[in-house]
């Protein structure tokens, strides 16, 4: 082709397709894909191309969402811009306008606003109850009533879900299960397996495990996961496709990630119950055979100075997330919950000396002696 113009050349060049395969998914870098003809554009439609649009689909998206899939074991995927966007299309691919959802009340605070304000202004109503009572549960469920949803270990306080009751009572209603697995990730459990609908994921968090990406996931079966899939398409949920290719490339060392995670974990939880100052430590007994999470919630005694515990955390950074490699702390009552009412937090035990650490792949003398160190400087305060 003979190019009649500088800067036609400049734009379009030779546009040559490697002749080599790459061993890592490339990464797809384009906001739309380009057709041959319209037979090959009507091929789409057809089925028989597979992208059209990023926002409706890319390569390094699929890449993504099929890697957390089979980790969940389940038979398909979707992925979207964050883990908020993730539990709205999951939601959404269930409920519509007039519809009943049953949450535990033990909830992420982003989560709660979500049910508990924005679904509410389109005509969908949730009731939040203990979990940990069955029989409320029960009581809750109204003729109008779709979704069960809990998360399998709850944030901050760490309780862990009775999945397998939970799954009998909606099977008993004809009901969907969704539960949020981020804490619990897919090394520890796979909530598919015990018969859950739809599981989410704030992938943000230990799937990408980095903290330098914001993702979500939904999994589950194919019917609903192409429900869900429409709804992240026709709602621009979509995520980019180097956010994709990041959370693939961090997904791959999540196995080794976690077992680390968890190993301090269990150290840190078990240093922190002989520590005076502490009124108490939250952190599960049994999650899975792999273990019980990256988490330790912390309470400390009414005596301490809790922003004098902040102050002396040395190389501890406070963030209001969560799972990175490093060791970070969050103050749910400032940031993750300050949304729950006053009187719900008061229900749950979540106070102004509530701490959230995230354990991280450090040294475990380490984490332990800064941890201790911070907590002696705040009840000598």
């Amino acid at each position: 082709m003979k190019w009649l113009d500088f800067n036609t050349k400049t734009v379009h060049g030779k546009n040559e397709k490697p002749k080599s395969v790459s061993k890592i998914t490339p990464i797809y870098q384009t906001s739309a894909f380009s057709f041959a003809d319209l037979d090959d554009l009507e091929d789409y439609f057809r089925g028989k191309n597979d992208y059209l649009y990023t926002r409706m689909n890319n390569p390094n998206n699929n890449d993504f969402a099929s890697r957390v899939a089979a980790l969940e074991g389940t038979p398909d995927a979707v992925v979207t811009s964050s883990g908020m966007s993730a539990i709205m299309v999951g939601i959404l691919a269930v409920v519509k306008n007039g519809d009943h959802i049953v949450a535990c009340e033990d909830l992420y605070g982003g989560t709660y606003q979500l049910l508990a304000h924005e679904l509410r202004e389109f005509g969908i109503e949730t009731s939040f109850v203990d979990f940990t009572d069955h029989s409320a549960i029960e009581r809750s469920i109204q003729p109008n009533t779709k979704i069960l949803y809990s998360e399998s270990v709850t944030n901050p306080l760490l309780r862990v879900e009775d999945i397998p009751t939970l799954t009998s009572l909606a099977k008993k209603h004809d009901l969907i299960t969704m539960i949020d697995n981020t804490f619990a990730t897919p090394y520890v459990l796979q909530p598919y397996s015990s018969g859950v609908d739809l599981i989410v994921h704030s992938a943000t968090k230990y799937i990408n495990g980095h903290g330098d990406v914001t993702a979500g996931v939904v999994a589950g079966g194919e019917e609903l996961i192409t429900k869900a899939r429409a709804k992240m398409i026709h709602l621009g949920c979509n995520l980019g496709p180097f956010d994709a290719w990041l959370a693939s490339r961090g997904l791959k060392t999540m196995g080794l990630r976690m077992q680390r995670h968890i190993e301090n974990a269990q150290a840190l939880a078990d240093r922190l119950k002989k520590v005076d100052g502490i009124k108490k430590v939250y952190y599960p007994e049994y999650v899975s055979e792999r273990g019980n999470g990256a988490i330790v919630t912390i309470e400390l005694a009414e005596t301490a100075d809790i922003e004098q515990f902040f102050k002396s955390l040395s190389w501890v950074k406070i963030v209001p997330s969560l799972a990175g490699v490093e060791t970070t702390v969050s103050y749910p009552m400032g940031t993750s919950h300050r949304s729950i009412p006053p009187e719900t937090l008061d229900k749950l035990g979540i106070n102004q000396n509530v701490v959230r650490i995230s354990v991280g792949i450090e040294e475990k003398t380490d984490i332990c002696e800064v941890f201790e160190q911070a907590v002696r400087q705040a009840v000598l305060t």
